[in-house]
C-alpha cells in the first residue's frame, strides 16, 4: 500500500491551454464561417466564379488582419491594466507592507486556513516573492494568465487565415455553378473537425462541440447565401 501512495501522480490537466486553444479555436470558427458566408453569398447571387475567388481571397486577408488588430488592441489594453495593478501593489509593499501581509493572509483565511497558519503562509510567500504573491492571490494575475498581445495577435490571424483557405481553395477548383454546394459543403466538414479537435485538445465531449459549431455555421451560411439570392435575383 505505502508503494503505491508513493508514486508520483501526474494528472493531465487543460487549463493551462485554455489562452492559446480560445484564440485558436476562435480565429479558425471565424475564419470558416465568416469567409465560407461571405462566398456562399456572393454564389447565390449568380456571380462568376473569378468573383467568388476573388471575394473569398480579400475576405482571407481583410479577417486575418482585423482579426491580428482587434486581439492585439484588446489584450494590449488587458495588458496596460495588469501593469498599472502591479505598479500599485509594488508601491503598496514598500510603504505598507504589514497591511500588505494582512490582505494577504485573510484571503488564504478565506480559503479556509486558520489565521495562524494563513499568517505564516502569508509571510513566508512574501519573504520569497511578496510582489508575485499578491499579483497571483489577490489579483488573480500569473505567468499562465498573462496578456501577450504580440502572441495573441498573431495566433489569431494564423488561425482565421487557416480557416479561411479550404473555401476559398475549393472556390478556385469548382465552377461557379457547384461553388455553393462545395464551399458549403467543405466548410461544414471543417467546422465538424474543428469541433472535435477543439473538444479533444479541451477535455471535452466532441459531440457537443461538434454540433455547436455547425449549427452556428450552417446558420450565417443559410442566411448569407439568402441575403445573396435576394439581392441577387432583384439586380
Amino acid at each position: 500500500m505505502d508503494d503505491v501512495t508513493d508514486q508520483p501522480h501526474h494528472a493531465v490537466h487543460y487549463v493551462n491551454r485554455v489562452g492559446w486553444l480560445r484564440a485558436t479555436v476562435l480565429g479558425a470558427n471565424d475564419g470558416i464561417v465568416s469567409t465560407a458566408s461571405l462566398m456562399t453569398g456572393i454564389a447565390a447571387s449568380g456571380a462568376s466564379s473569378q468573383t467568388i475567388l476573388l471575394t473569398g481571397i480579400a475576405a482571407l486577408v481583410a479577417g486575418a488582419m482585423s482579426m491580428a488588430a482587434g486581439e492585439y488592441v484588446s489584450v494590449s489594453a488587458q495588458s496596460d491594466t495588469e501593469r498599472a495593478d502591479l505598479a500599485k501593489e509594488r508601491n503598496a509593499l514598500a510603504t505598507q507592507p504589514h497591511a500588505e501581509w494582512i490582505e494577504l493572509r485573510d484571503i488564504y483565511v478565506e480559503r479556509g486556513l486558520t489565521a495562524d497558519l494563513a499568517g505564516q503562509v502569508a509571510e513566508q510567500l512574501m519573504a520569497t516573492d511578496a510582489l508575485g504573491a499578491h499579483a497571483r492571490d489577490e489579483l488573480g494575475i500569473s505567468d499562465m494568465a498573462t496578456a501577450r498581445p504580440v502572441q495573441a495577435a498573431l495566433a489569431s490571424a494564423a488561425s482565421f487565415a487557416v480557416g479561411a483557405t479550404p473555401p476559398v481553395l475549393v472556390s478556385a477548383i469548382v465552377p461557379a455553378g457547384s461553388a455553393l454546394v462545395a464551399i458549403v459543403g467543405l466548410c461544414l466538414l471543417c467546422l465538424a473537425l474543428l469541433g472535435y479537435v477543439g473538444a479533444r485538445l479541451g477535455g471535452a465531449k466532441p459531440l457537443r462541440s461538434i454540433l455547436r459549431t455547425l449549427l452556428w455555421g450552417a446558420l450565417a451560411m443559410a442566411m448569407t447565401a439568402g441575403v445573396g439570392h435576394l439581392f441577387g435575383a432583384a439586380i
